[in-house]
């Protein structure tokens, strides 16, 4: 097939309206009725993990032999716990209040009227996303607790992973009498897909989130017809403020980039205020490179770290999704948020820090969607949040900012009540 071949844009546009068919129905789907779904996929997921890791075992074989990085192996791969965590996620879904119906504010006007405004499902949702299966789910059951049909669009590299686990999220909605149509996976890895998907499919998807890559992204931002949540690149920040706790400092910096390198939320560059460069410097590269990490520094890094190599413009800009660090000393809290917001991609930073006036001016003055203080840039995760999982992180200004959850999958509306009032 083709980019113009009719007969996929037939198969794409059929999809899409059998989405919006299923939308209608879910918008006003019980909650008993979609919590029943989610905990039966929970138990077909359990019971079909045999499948599933069958399938995702032939994925990692094709994908070895293409010759993938570590990182995109990490994002592949499934093992018998992940799959118990991907039941879990859908039990936690289920286990959320029902965003649908409920109401964000109230007020009642000096002539009488009472406004509310209340939570309405999004419609469609379509995801686009690359190497990680465990996305099928985690869309899957946060667009259907909320209300929204969804259209799921994985990469060739998780195809058959994907339908093993969209397997199981079908017989949740068969057990609960809900239309199979809420959760569609796209039959084909064909890219002109995704441009289907991009142009709207004739007005039924109302937004799209792109989980991948930075080509994925940018392609997704460039073509899109329809609104996108998304991030373009993880290039998060650690700073580490003067008077932060040591012990501390090492143990969050290791894990920040080294527990899983390759998710958006690993840092990427570690900011130190230059009065703790003689004694947290090296404990924390210490540290590091005896995980693995390699640590690319400026000047002052270089020569108190022997290992470091030289820090480049580029790499201030660089999200490595890899066991790379860069380094830089900076004068002050202000100077550590310069830089981030120069070269930083708006999406996660963390300062470790007992300062309040500088905790106050980071929080304040950081132009990111997600501001964590002593704690690990990798707690940037909607599961992490309590949003039960996460569709994606967006760290655009509009709607949805941060991990998008049950909540940012919802809009609004005003239910205006009066007892005869005419305006004058």
């Amino acid at each position: 097939m083709n980019a113009i071949d009719p007969d996929l844009h037939q198969v794409m546009a059929a999809i899409g309206r059998r989405a919006r068919a299923a939308a209608a129905t879910l918008a006003f789907a019980p909650t008993e009725a979609k919590n029943l779904a989610l905990i039966a996929a929970a138990d077909a997921v359990l019971a079909g993990s045999e499948a599933i890791l069958a399938a995702n075992a032939e994925d990692i074989a094709a994908a070895k032999e293409r010759g993938i990085s570590p990182a995109f192996l990490d994002r592949l791969t499934l093992t018998e716990a992940r799959i118990a965590a991907i039941a879990a996620g859908l039990r936690d879904i289920a286990a959320l209040p029902d965003p649908v119906g409920a109401v964000m504010a109230s007020w009642t006007r000096p002539n009488g009227l009472e406004i509310s405004r209340v939570r309405t499902p999004l419609g469609v949702i379509g995801v686009i996303f690359e190497s990680r299966p465990n996305v099928t789910a985690d869309a899957g059951a946060l667009t259907l607790k909320s209300g929204n049909a969804v259209i799921l669009r994985g990469g060739s590299d998780s195809a058959r992973s994907s339908r093993a686990i969209h397997a199981g999220l079908l017989a949740g909605l068969e057990a609960a009498g809900l239309p199979a149509d809420a959760i569609q996976l796209v039959p084909t890895t064909d890219r002109a897909a995704v441009g289907e998907m991009l142009r709207g499919l004739d007005g039924n998807i109302d937004v799209i989130v792109p989980r991948g890559g930075k080509t994925l992204v940018a392609r997704v931002e460039e073509e899109a017809r329809v609104p996108v949540f998304a991030h373009l690149e993880g290039i998060c920040h650690t700073y580490v403020d003067k008077g932060a706790e040591l012990v501390m400092a090492v143990n969050v910096v290791v894990n920040a980039k080294m527990r899983r390198p390759g998710v958006c939320g690993a840092t990427e560059t570690l900011l130190l205020h230059r009065d703790v460069v003689a004694t947290h410097l090296k404990p924390i590269a210490d540290a590091l490179i005896a995980r693995g990490c390699e640590i690319r520094g400026d000047d002052t890094v270089r020569r108190l770290i022997p290992e470091a190599i030289p820090a480049t413009e580029e790499d201030w800009r660089t999200e490595y999704e890899a066991p790379i660090l860069s380094v830089k000393v900076v004068d002050d809290v202000g100077a550590a948020i310069a830089h981030i917001n120069r070269y930083g991609s708006h999406h996660t930073e963390a300062i470790l820090s007992e300062n309040e006036a500088n905790i106050a001016r980071f929080f304040t003055e950081t132009d990111s969607a997600i501001l964590i203080l002593n704690a690990s840039t990798q707690y940037a995760d909607g599961g992490e949040f309590g949003f039960g999982g996460e569709i994606g992180i967006a760290t655009g200004k509009f709607h949805a900012r941060g991990p998008v959850g049950l909540e940012q999958l919802c809009s609004f509306k005003y239910l205006v009540r009066g007892n005869g009032q005419t305006r004058p």
